[in-house]
């Protein structure tokens, strides 16, 4: 009898097991669903704060200027790189446009005639890191170091500490905004983009003059962030660019650096 007694025990624990895993295997799907629907979430999130340009999240962050008085600011990145920014210097003097360039401080050491000639021709400039890094694989003493050693570059050759700071790729990360808050300076983005790093000349113009209204800011480039400046080729930029501010200037609209924008201290 007790054999049987055994048996019994044991078959009425093992359905009591099955149970038991059954109950859980209903229990944790909605726990897996839960835990994917708050990654989704919080990978939405990261996504909107870190690479949107118009995203205040992390800070503030000029993207556009008032709409008042017509004006609207251009922007190029990446440089100085010849012969490209000479090139866009040519063309912004013949037409006496004043830009802004957000500059990389390696390329400054590698150009710095031409950012002497970007400073000497009144135009704006701005700190565009060291080596153009994605900030979010820099601890944060990396990325005070690409952007003091930028500055150190600009004012060694200009006498000029840029107080606009433009991140890499648009990336913004944590840390970034008390970094330029020690340092006083400015996060600017941009409102239109000829998204020039991938299209023609026609489709540069097309996409940059979409986003062109009053108080907007126009990026485009004239040099290389990463890649080697042997393999880069901003001529389509080159060849858009007049056709851009003319476009503008026949809709009524006025040039002026990003600078000009902020508000009077």
């Amino acid at each position: 009898m007790r054999p049987l007694v055994r048996w019994a025990k044991a078959s009425k624990e093992r359905r009591l097991g099955r149970q038991c895993g059954e109950n859980g295997l209903k229990m944790m799907w909605p726990i897996v669903g839960l835990s994917a629907a708050v990654g989704g979430a919080l990978g939405a999130f990261l996504y909107y704060a870190c690479t949107v340009p118009s995203s205040q999240i992390l800070g503030p962050t000029l993207v556009r200027g008032p709409a008042e008085g017509r004006r609207i600011a251009l922007t190029f990145d990446d440089g100085p790189l010849s012969p490209f920014t000479e090139q866009v210097l040519d063309i912004l003097r013949e037409r006496r446009v004043p830009a802004t360039f957000f500059v990389c401080g390696k390329n400054v050491e590698r150009f710095p005639e031409i950012l002497r000639r970007v400073h000497e021709e009144g135009h704006g400039l701005g700190n565009h890191t060291y080596s153009h890094p994605f900030l979010f694989s820099c601890s944060r003493a990396q990325m005070a170091a690409q952007i003091d050693r930028t500055q150190a570059a600009i004012e060694k050759l200009t006498g000029y500490r840029p107080g606009l700071f433009r991140p890499p790729y648009g990336i913004r990360w944590f840390g970034i905004f008390g970094l330029l808050r020690e340092r006083g300076m400015q996060m600017v983005q941009w409102s239109a983009t000829g998204f020039d790093w991938k299209l023609g000349t026609e489709d540069i113009v097309r996409e940059a003059l979409k986003g062109v209204q009053p108080g907007a800011v126009i990026l485009l480039h004239d040099g290389v962030g990463r890649a080697r400046p042997a393999r880069m080729d901003r001529s389509a930029t080159i060849r858009a660019l007049p056709a851009i501010i003319d476009a503008a200037r026949n809709a009524g609209l006025t040039f002026v650096k990003v600078q000009d924008f902020l508000p009077v201290a």
